[in-house]
């Protein structure tokens, strides 16, 4: 198994050197710089407090593609009652900080630690990271944070704290996405329940494949403001 030590020279390895767990390289930063450049290479950082930061590129990967996101039909009850407001990039900090407690209350591990927190911040304030809400009865209900680059948007965390809020935001960022011809979601592992609501793995050749012609487009930097009637995955 060969796994690459990182420098401080702002480089990767092709992610087909990646081990069969999908391990490319450890050490490094998450400088903005080194972020970006990762996603655009299709690798991504996750690790634990015990360990160094690792970089990771799995093959198969896991993808949702804007257009064939499934909605059940108790979530589109739950969608057409409203219950929910939907927002984005109003609460970028609340929504990272949340994914990681609530994954700790649950009696998990987290590698959402406070160096990534700081560093997805950074990235929201340049415009690259962004963040969906749901707000039920004034109060945070779910959310989700990813990156954004060209025309793919690279899932990281998730959280609910009322029944179906999160859902509502994957599903709220599909038909957006789709309104704005984003190429996919990456949601990078596999999960049954992504699985469920549309994902689907593909082999990692391919995932790049796409991915390199998702990043020719320019990307939409800055907060992102959907307007209140726009699309949902369900439409």
């Amino acid at each position: 198994m060969t796994v690459f030590r990182l420098t401080e020279e702002l480089i990767f390895p092709h992610p087909e050197w990646a081990d069969a767990d999908g391990l490319l390289a450890v050490g490094g930063d998450l400088s903005p710089q080194r972020l970006l450049l990762a996603y655009a290479m299709g690798i991504f950082p996750w690790y634990d407090r015990d360990s160094p930061i690792l970089w990771w590129s799995p093959d198969p990967r896991l993808v949702l593609f804007p257009e064939k996101a499934k909605v059940s039909k108790s979530l589109k009850r739950v969608l057409r009652k409203k219950i929910f407001r939907i927002s984005f990039d109003q609460a970028f900090s609340d929504v990272i900080r949340e994914c990681a407690r609530v994954r700790l209350e649950q009696g998990g591990d987290t590698w959402i630690l406070p160096e990534i927190i700081e560093a997805y911040e950074r990235l929201h304030h340049l415009g690259y990271a962004h963040s969906v809400e749901v707000w039920h009865e004034g109060k945070l209900a779910g959310g989700l944070y990813g990156v954004s680059l060209g025309r793919a948007f690279f899932g990281e965390s998730m959280f609910t704290r009322v029944r179906d809020a999160s859902k509502v935001a994957l599903v709220v960022l599909a038909g957006f996405l789709r309104s704005w011809q984003f190429h996919f979601i990456d949601c990078q592992i596999t999960t049954e329940h992504l699985k469920r609501m549309g994902a689907e793995e593909i082999p990692r050749q391919q995932f790049l494949e796409l991915l390199r012609k998702a990043i020719c487009y320019p990307t939409y930097c800055g907060r992102w403001s959907p307007s209140p009637d726009s699309p949902i995955a369900s439409e």
